[in-house]
């Protein structure tokens, strides 16, 4: 019999972000990607949202090193964070390492891994698997798919990616090599990206957004353009910068993450602009606005980006004025269009001409659509497969496309399992199944602090939707005397100055309660806050049907 091999997902199935999974063989573990997750709009207060590192701390001396196939944030995001628990060494393409370094830098924590640059095609022995890098299109250059050779069989995972047949850089999907895998060992496991799994036809080639961009830039002759994008989409970054030397303007970046990876990819040569067209930020006002190209972070309406604060008139770099054309290239993330509306409005309010991707093709997906995602399932004819990377929609969307094709298994529909986090696979001779739970939950962010848990988002909404009564009350324990209050504070429940006798009315409830307590002899502290809180949820539900935080301050003479 051959070795078992266990999968075990830490992040990725179920939501956009916080990508983590670990493939084990023989006691030893590789980790394939450590993303984090930007905060939906009910996390009030929190930073970032990174996967549970429990299962990882519990065996961190198995570990033997990441696999991180691509620079987002929601692939590699979360190593700043990992490591100052863990250490390992880390593998990716040169532009994947450079981006990750700057993170893992700025946290103080590169010598606590090894960068190891992989390329285009190589195999190599890391820990307890032969891995085969396989170039693929995506919206940041130089992604892998990932094959891993194991005892039982090839495990690819195709990474982020798209079949974009005129790439920018022309690198393109190697589905050459896909396809020899398939033809030759054979596909054991298929896990594969399912972003655009509800998706129709085919993404959009990247070249088609450079026209897109040719064209706005020769209709806004004349105009100051400012365009934001993601700073580690580097072929976004070339077309823009293009189609702005095309028509004489200087380029500018703004934003400390564009002007980072604009120098990193120049000096790694995965970026040519010529040095006679980039200029200073604090040179732009000097320019014509027909001469100037302003290149942005914030098209994800992010609070303190560059583009956010310039929609506030907040940015020191730069003021927007009706003499502007601003084009945001890119689509919002699930959870963030209220942010970048909010931006867009408020750019329009300052007079400024806003180009969006729902009026202007000025965005393509990085990601496979259907017709993509069925190319890739015809070609490699896995004998498994688990959808991975999208909202449990798309992971089911995803289950019901290649069950259509029957082209997993041999047309069994069984062969395709939806899993969630917190799963855990065996691949064995006998098959794949589900063998366990591991925990999978959200590890919340907030500034420096680690995981800020549940209880504090559950008080923190409790906070934002009804507010908060403090009620204090100083007692003599020993004669059951009121001797001060109670005073009631609220702040989000009523506008104390217009509701002094709802106030004054809920102090007489409170005290009639302490008073009836003292008389049963319930006279240590914690029994009368719980007296003071329940006497004060009680009137204020009544009185005004809203729920509160009650805060009962009880002090003893």
């Amino acid at each position: 019999m051959a070795e078992p091999v266990r999968i075990t997902f830490l992040g990725g199935l179920g939501e956009i972000g916080r990508n983590c999974a670990c493939i084990e063989v023989g006691g030893r573990i590789l980790l394939l990607d450590v993303g984090l997750m930007f905060p939906e709009a009910d996390m009030l207060g929190i930073d970032l949202v990174l996967p549970d590192f429990t299962y990882l701390r519990e065996n961190a001396d198995r570990i033997d090193g990441a696999i991180i196939t691509h620079g987002h944030e929601d692939h590699m995001g979360g190593l700043s964070y990992l490591l100052r628990e863990l250490s390992f060494p880390i593998y990716g393409s040169p532009l994947t390492l450079g981006l990750a370094s700057n993170r893992i830098e700025e946290a103080g924590l590169l010598d606590r891994t090894e960068l190891v640059p992989v390329h285009d095609g190589e195999r190599r022995r890391i820990g307890p698997c032969d891995v085969e890098f396989i170039p693929v299109t995506h919206s940041v250059p130089h992604g892998f798919a990932v094959a891993f050779h194991t005892p039982q069989g090839v495990i690819l995972h195709s990474g982020d990616f798209k079949l974009d047949l005129t790439p920018v850089d022309g690198r393109l999907t190697d589905l050459a090599r896909i396809g020899a895998l398939a033809s030759g060992e054979g596909i054991r496991l298929l896990l594969s990206d399912s972003t655009n799994a509800e998706e129709p036809g085919y993404a959009r080639s990247e070249t088609s957004v450079g026209q897109a961009l040719y064209q706005l830039f020769h209709q806004h002759e004349g105009r100051r353009i400012v365009i934001a994008c993601f700073a580690s989409h580097i072929h976004r970054v070339q077309q823009i910068a293009d189609a702005a030397v095309a028509f004489g303007r200087k380029v500018a970046t703004l934003g400390l993450s564009m002007k980072k990876n604009v120098r990193l990819a120049r000096e790694m040569g995965l970026l040519h602009i010529p040095d006679h067209a980039l200029v200073d930020i604090d040179d732009v006002s000097d320019l014509p606005p027909g001469e100037v190209c302003v290149l942005s972070t914030g098209s994800q309406g992010e609070p303190m980006s560059a583009l956010a604060l310039m929609a506030e008139k907040n940015n020191r770099w730069l003021e927007i004025t009706p003499d502007d054309t601003v084009i945001l290239s890119s689509h919002p993330i699930p959870g963030n269009e209220m942010n970048v509306s909010r931006v867009i409005d408020g750019l329009v309010r300052l007079g400024a001409e806003v180009v969006h991707s729902g009026i202007s093709d000025v965005h393509a997906s990085g990601h496979a659509k259907q017709e993509e995602l069925k190319t890739l399932l015809s070609i490699t004819r896995p004998e498994w497969f688990v959808p991975v990377h999208g909202e449990y929609r798309h992971l089911v969307a995803h289950a019901k496309l290649a069950r259509s094709m029957g082209a997993v298994g041999g047309g069994a529909d069984d062969h395709v399992i939806v899993c969630t986090d917190g799963d855990q696979l065996v691949l064995d001779d006998d098959g794949l199944r589900v063998a366990g739970q591991v925990p999978a939950g959200y590890l919340f962010v907030d500034g420096i602090i680690g995981d800020v848990g549940h209880g504090v988002l559950r008080d923190r909404r409790v906070l934002a939707e009804e507010g908060v009564v403090v009620v204090v009350v100083t007692v003599d324990v020993e004669t059951g005397a009121i001797l001060v209050g109670p005073e009631i504070i609220t702040r989000g429940w009523v506008y104390a100055p217009e509701a002094e006798p709802l106030l004054t009315e809920c102090a007489d409830v409170v005290r009639q309660a302490v008073k009836e307590s003292f008389a049963k002899d319930a006279t240590d502290i914690e029994s009368l806050q719980r007296v003071v809180r329940r006497a004060a949820g009680r009137f204020v539900n009544e009185t005004t049907k809203r729920r509160p935080m009650i805060v009962p301050v009880v002090m003893e003479a």
